[in-house]
């Protein structure tokens, strides 16, 4: 398999040639049925877990029998809260539990790198010099996005020092940002764009790449 590579552009969304990118990381065969299972428990760990409804022996009421038990014709009951009775108690419903699902460290990374390796092959991974803004702007964020034609849902890597170049970006509805060590397979897999800035990019193919702690997706917008 030939070396991947990437686009790369400068802070206004000029060509400035293209960036090997790290085969490791990128150019490995992906495993679909790995990213599957990962996407999957990332998926449930995001579910609250919270549903709860009552038993019988938990609905107020229904102490006494309804009527005797013989004479008057009727199907014999027990309780007016018994769960074939309305306001009645619920069978077998659900009750809070948490459905997280433990994933070995090592088939969190095969799955990241195989998405990585997915997008690579796909030709939508970019990446940006350097964002040396001076002051947050939205509408220069969208203009870098444009001028690079990044289209789609993005996942934009920044490093934890880039805080202007996040602030410019995250008020576009269409951009997810991260952090390498933060990068999920849902992550990647979720995008149709994925950006690194150029420190972003040395920083996860330094670390070789652990992938993040978590496992479970963060849903409403925030860090995964």
């Amino acid at each position: 398999m030939s070396e991947p590579k990437a686009p790369l552009y400068d802070s206004e969304g000029r060509p400035r040639g293209e960036v090997s990118l790290d085969p490791a990381i990128f150019g490995i065969e992906p495993n679909l049925a790995v990213m599957h299972q990962v996407v999957t428990a990332q998926l449930a760990g995001a579910r609250a877990g919270t549903a709860s409804t009552k038993t019988r022996g938990e609905v107020r009421g229904g102490g006494r029998k309804p009527w005797r038990q013989k004479g008057l014709g009727r199907a014999r009951q027990g309780s007016i809260r018994a769960p074939h009775w309305v306001g009645g108690g619920k069978a077998h419903g659900p009750k809070p539990r948490s459905y997280a699902q433990r994933t070995p460290k090592k088939m969190k990374r095969l799955a990241l790198r195989s998405a990585l390796s997915t997008r690579a092959a796909e030709g939508a991974i970019k990446v940006v010099e350097g964002l040396d803004w001076d002051l947050p702007k939205t509408a220069r964020a969208a203009r870098l996005l444009g001028a690079m034609g990044a289209q789609g849902k993005i996942l934009f890597v920044l490093n934890r020092d880039e805080g202007v170049a996040e602030r410019s970006l995250r008020n576009l509805p269409q951009v997810h940002i991260t952090e390498p060590g933060q990068i999920t397979t849902y992550d990647v897999l979720w995008s149709d764009q994925v950006v690194f800035t150029r420190a972003a990019l040395g920083e996860v193919e330094g670390r070789g790449y652990e992938v993040s702690r978590e496992d479970f997706v963060k849903v409403g917008g925030d860090e995964a």
